[in-house]
């Protein structure tokens, strides 16, 4: 099938299912559009991100392996965009074959590896840039937490609030029980617009189920939806958090399970290096259809 300039392609990533994970639209030739044209096809696809290729900056890489990528929400450009990346290099790779891939984004260069799991199916990892996590002050927490309706009880304080950027920022709040991280009924306009005033993609609620394996939810109202279904940029900042708390200590590799709450299960596998300061985040994504 021939592709147009502009045609949306619709993947979900972080899942085999189509009907799981989240739905991003991709564009893989998007050199004719401006920025007000790409936020008009973000709105109307309404997926929480998509993506649009064009060319990659002179030397980055080998022509077709190599672009430059920008993330619009159905609101605003989104600095960063995990799911959408891992959709994009999924999209790639099933036309030009699997392997190395390099995105130019906003925040900086993004290496990709696509490879293909025991059954066909196409997995992406990505890199992320170079991570940070800052503190969160105490009337910050007490805002975000009103604007959740949430309690203070309702924190775990074994993993104390932080900013996490890893390509986004993202506030981290741990959930003291898994019901708690399951009810989610937030003040929308309160959050957003104190996410808005702190430059937040997402807050990323998590809860953890045992060392290695936590549940996570990404309310999103700053990109116009109320929550994401599997955060791929979220994801990268929480491992970056777990390691700057001393969580994790040399290799580790994390699974998150998000979207569940949702109905559209996702799996996302973190992994962090010894000797690399950046987060490693990789899933599968497959095509919807109808």
């Amino acid at each position: 099938m021939t592709e147009s300039p502009a045609t949306v392609l619709r993947y979900t990533a972080f899942t085999t299912d189509p009907g799981g994970g989240n739905p991003a639209g991709i564009v893989l030739d998007a050199s004719g559009l401006g920025e007000a044209d790409m936020l008009a096809i973000a709105a109307d696809v309404g997926y929480s991100e998509t993506a649009f290729l064009t060319g990659a900056p002179e030397g980055l890489g080998e022509p077709g392996r190599a672009f430059t990528v920008r993330y619009f929400s159905p609101k605003a450009e989104v600095t960063f965009c995990g799911h959408a990346t891992v959709a994009a290099a999924v999209a790639l790779a099933e036309r030009h074959g699997p392997g190395a891939l390099t995105f130019a984004t906003p925040v900086g260069v993004v290496p990709v590896e696509v490879t293909s799991a025991e059954d066909g199916t196409p997995r992406a990892t990505l890199t992320s840039v170079e991570p940070s996590v800052q503190d969160a002050g105490a009337d910050e927490v007490a805002e975000a937490l009103a604007a959740l309706r949430w309690d203070a009880a309702d924190l775990d304080p074994a993993l104390p609030p932080r900013f996490a950027f890893a390509g986004a920022r993202h506030l981290v709040l741990a959930a003291a029980t898994r019901a708690r991280l399951a009810d989610l009924d937030y003040d929308f306009d309160r959050l957003a617009a104190f996410m808005t005033a702190r430059d937040l993609t997402t807050v990323q609620l998590v809860w953890r189920e045992s060392e290695r394996v936590f549940h996570v939810r990404d309310p999103f109202p700053v990109g116009g939806v109320v929550e994401d279904p599997a955060t791929g940029a979220a994801a990268a900042a929480f491992g970056a958090y777990l390691r700057e708390r001393g969580e994790v200590e040399g290799a580790a590799t994390l699974t998150l399970h998000q979207g569940d709450d949702m109905g559209r299960p996702g799996v996302l596998t973190v992994e962090l290096r010894a000797d690399d300061p950046r987060v490693r985040v990789s899933g599968a994504a497959v095509p919807i259809t109808g």
